[in-house]
């Protein structure tokens, strides 16, 4: 079979797990694995503490420093609430559009490179190929920060990623950091006609959003010059604030969701030291005056580094050659690919469909972009295999 049609017959059997990041993966993972089996990859599959969750690792070639790592998640977002005409968990093809979930946003990447795997064995030199697919990318990178930690602790290296996520196959080599974090107040109830003799979280909690506010604006102010990120700053945003029952009734809890975007590290700290300095020389003061046991408790959902713009930067610079493109690209959407670098290695975001299309309800990916995603693959096997 050759390599599109592979690859399209793989994609449909991936679509075809409902693989949502509230659901578990180890069925995808087990079909992943089976092709690298049989391509004579050695594959280990990596199960969190749930037991419901995996990460697949794989190598193909000798065990030495060196190799070039394709990564992909094998998570997907939700398709409840959203308006579909198509079935999200079966493969449709439509003019040149092979849609479903996931289809751009992995796992049209992850079938290339699942098609290519036999291609890899017959051309692996002095250095390996791997293979990195993770669980709940969507929901904080839990399995790519869980991988790149394993990976920490083993002596031989890999020297370069290619994290696959949709780019129009244009060459990405920075985006913003991720930082996700639920903050929960806990106060003292009460009749609304005596606000006073409660502690009303809902007003803490808008007191801290307006400190948030005013850290947003600071950081505008702290961007530097040549920043290649639009907007050119680390951003704030505010999801969800939940508190309160009714009108006449003191809310005695409420929980806030908000994320952070830096662009560079010393803004992350930054914003954490002041609010946390907030919180503690005003709020927390003024709510134990009236209740010791009130709390303002922060959860981190999930802090994932940025990927940095590098001088020099191999993987980045191969694909260039290989495809004769002259520039490359930032990006406001987070990835795993600051992990493999923070890890040592160069890394580069380059894959097939837009983020236009990931998330939405009828997502897609075009054939054309996976003719692309496979040329590429091509060209990058016979570069790292000679």
């Amino acid at each position: 079979m050759e390599p599109l049609a592979r690859t399209r017959a793989i994609l449909a059997d991936l679509v075809a797990f409902p693989t949502i990041s509230s659901e578990s993966n180890l069925d995808a993972i087990a079909y992943m694995a089976s092709l690298l089996e049989e391509a004579g990859a050695r594959v280990e599959v990596l199960r969190d503490d749930s037991g419901r969750k995996a990460n697949l690792w794989a190598t193909i070639g000798p065990e030495a420093d060196g190799g070039l790592v394709f990564s992909g998640h094998s998570d997907v977002v939700p398709v409840a609430g959203q308006d579909w005409t198509r079935p999200p968990f079966e493969l449709t093809e439509e003019a040149g559009r092979l849609y479903g979930r996931g289809t751009c946003d992995m796992k049209g990447f992850i079938a290339a490179v699942l098609a290519m795997a036999p291609a890899m064995a017959a051309e692996v030199g002095a250095r390996p190929f791997h293979f990195a697919f993770t669980h709940d990318e969507e929901v904080g990178c839990l399995g790519g920060r869980a991988l790149i930690d394993e990976l920490a602790r083993r002596p031989l290296r890999p020297a370069m990623a290619l994290i696959g996520e949709p780019t129009s196959m244009q060459i990405v080599e920075g985006h913003k950091g991720c930082c996700e974090y639920t903050v929960r107040f806990t106060g003292t109830g009460g009749h609304g006609s005596s606000p006073e003799a409660g502690v009303n979280t809902v007003e803490y909690a808008t007191r801290y959003i307006a400190r948030l506010l005013d850290l947003r604006s600071a950081l505008k102010v702290r961007a530097p010059g040549d920043s290649p990120f639009e907007p050119p700053h680390t951003t704030i945003n505010i999801g969800a604030l939940h508190g309160g029952t009714t009108h006449n009734v003191i809310p005695a809890s409420a929980c806030l969701d908000w994320e952070m975007r830096p662009i560079n590290d010393a803004d992350q700290a930054f914003v954490k030291a002041e609010i946390a300095r907030f919180v503690a020389q005003d709020l927390l003061p003024e709510m134990r005056a009236r209740a010791p046991h009130a709390d303002i408790a922060t959860e981190v959902m999930g802090e994932v580094c940025g990927l940095l713009p590098m001088p020099e930067n191999q993987i980045r610079d191969m694909i260039r050659a290989l495809t004769g493109s002259n520039g490359v690209n930032c990006v406001p959407f987070n990835t795993e690919a600051g992990l493999f670098q923070q890890l040592g290695l160069d890394a580069v975001i380059c894959g097939p469909g837009s983020i236009a299309q990931a998330h939405q309800p009828d997502e897609y990916v075009e054939t054309d972009q996976l003719a692309q995603c496979l040329s590429l693959l091509q060209h990058l096997i016979a570069r790292h295999g000679s």
